[in-house]
C-alpha cells in the first residue's frame, strides 16, 4: 500500500497530537520522493525555528580537573589522583549550558542524517551548515531509553515535535553495507508499525475533530467462572476506539492490512478473525444502559484503491465494514472519517 507522503505526514501529526507544530513548520512536500527527505526537511525547518528563538539551556552537572576550587571539592578523587601535589583539584559544579538532553538528541539525529546514504544531497548540505551553530552540544547514542528520559514543559513544548521526528528516524535507520553509513528504512512497508500508526491516528482524530468522548475501553468477558482463579487465564479484551456521547456508542476496530479483504476461491471475504473480534466486543460490552444495548460496531480499513461500504445487523447492533482511501486529498479523508460516525 503506497500512501502519498503528504498523507503520511498528516497521519503522524494526528498520531503525535502535534497539529499546531505541523502548521508552524511549513514544509514543501511536492519535491519529496523519499520519506527520509520529508523528515529531514521537517527537522531542518524545525531546527531553524529553535535556533532563531534560541535553543534551550539549563544547569548541567559538570566534573572537571582544575586549578583551585570551584563548586564542590571531590576530595577522594583529588587525593586518589595525587592532584593536590600539583595544586590541582577535581570539583563538581552546575554549569548553565546548551549541552542538555534535548539538544544532544537533536544534534545526534542531524549528524546521523548526514551519514544516511539515501538522503538528498542538498538536504545533507543544509544539515551540515546547521550543526556548527550548536557549538558545545555533544552527540549521544540514540536509544529508546534516552528518549524516555526527556521531560518537557509548557515553555519547551515545541521540542516534543522535534523529538518525535528524531525518535522516528532513530527507530527506522540501520547501518548500511558501507562502513560508517546509515540507511533509512521505509516503515510504511511494516504492517505492524502501520497498524499502530493507523490506530493512534484514528483515536486522536476523533478526539480532536468530534464531540465524542474517546477512549480505549477494557471489556470484561461475560463468562461465568467455574474454575478457581479461572478469570486470570482469560485474555484482556480492549477496544481500539470507543466513541460515546449522551445517546450513542460506537466501537471502531482499526485494521491495517496490505489487502483489505481476503480471497477464498476467487471471492472476496471479510477477514474472519477481524469480524469475530468486533462481534465479541459488541456482545461482551452490553450493560443495562441503552447505549451499550444498541452499540454500533465498525471495522475500519485503510485502502488506496477499492472502497467498501458494507452494513449488517445483529439484533439491536449495526455492524459496518468500512474503508478510508488514504490516496485521496486530505480534506476528503477528513470528510470520510467524520461521515462514518455521523451517519451510523
Amino acid at each position: 500500500m503506497q500512501i502519498p507522503i503528504e498523507n503520511i505526514y498528516f497521519l503522524l501529526a494526528y498520531a503525535w497530537n502535534r497539529l499546531d507544530e505541523k502548521d508552524r513548520v511549513s514544509v514543501a512536500i511536492d519535491d519529496c520522493t523519499e520519506l527520509v527527505d520529508l523528515f529531514a526537511k521537517i527537522l531542518i525547518n524545525a531546527t531553524r525555528i529553535l535556533l532563531k528563538r534560541g535553543i534551550d539551556k539549563s544547569y548541567v552537572a559538570e566534573t572537571f580537573e582544575l586549578s583551585g576550587i570551584k563548586g564542590k571539592l571531590e576530595l577522594a578523587e583529588t587525593l586518589k589522583r595525587n592532584l593536590h601535589l600539583r595544586f590541582r583539584t577535581v570539583c563538581s559544579f552546575d554549569e548553565f549550558s546548551a549541552n542538555i538532553l534535548t539538544n544532544r538528541i537533536l544534534v545526534s539525529t542531524l549528524r546521523q542524517l548526514t551519514k544516511t546514504a539515501n538522503l538528498d544531497s542538498g538536504l545533507r548540505h543544509e544539515i551540515r551548515k546547521l550543526l556548527p551553530m550548536f557549538g558545545e552540544v555533544e552527540p549521544i547514542a540514540l536509544k529508546s531509553s534516552i528518549f524516555n528520559q526527556v521531560r518537557l514543559n509548557r515553555n519547551n513544548r515545541f521540542y516534543g515535535f522535534v523529538l518525535d521526528i528524531c525518535r522516528l528516524i532513530a527507530e527506522n535507520i540501520l547501518p548500511s553495507e558501507q562502513n560508517g553509513e546509515w540507511k533509512f528504512v521505509d516503515f510504511t512497508r511494516d504492517e505492524r508499525k502501520m497498524n499502530q500508526l493507523f490506530e493512534k491516528f484514528l483515536y486522536n482524530f476523533y478526539q480532536i475533530e468530534t464531540a465524542f468522548k474517546v477512549k480505549s475501553e477494557q471489556i470484561r468477558w461475560k463468562f461465568e467462572n467455574l474454575s478457581e482463579n479461572g478469570e486470570k487465564y482469560l485474555p484482556i479484551m480492549r477496544t481500539d476506539i470507543s466513541l460515546t456521547n449522551e445517546t450513542r456508542k460506537i466501537i471502531i476496530d482499526a485494521k491495517y492490512h496490505r489487502e483489505t479483504l481476503t480471497e477464498n476461491f476467487s471471492r472476496e471475504k471479510i477477514k474472519s478473525a477481524n469480524l469475530y473480534q468486533l462481534f465479541s466486543y459488541l456482545l461482551n460490552q452490553r450493560g443495562a444502559d441503552e447505549k451499550s444495548q444498541n452499540a454500533t460496531g465498525i471495522l475500519l480499513y485503510p485502502t488506496i484503491e477499492k472502497e467498501y461500504d458494507l452494513e449488517f445487523q445483529y439484533q439491536s447492533h449495526q455492524i459496518f465494514i468500512k474503508t478510508v482511501n488514504l490516496d485521496m486529498n486530505w480534506k476528503k479523508i477528513e470528510t470520510r472519517l467524520l461521515d462514518l460516525v455521523n451517519l451510523v
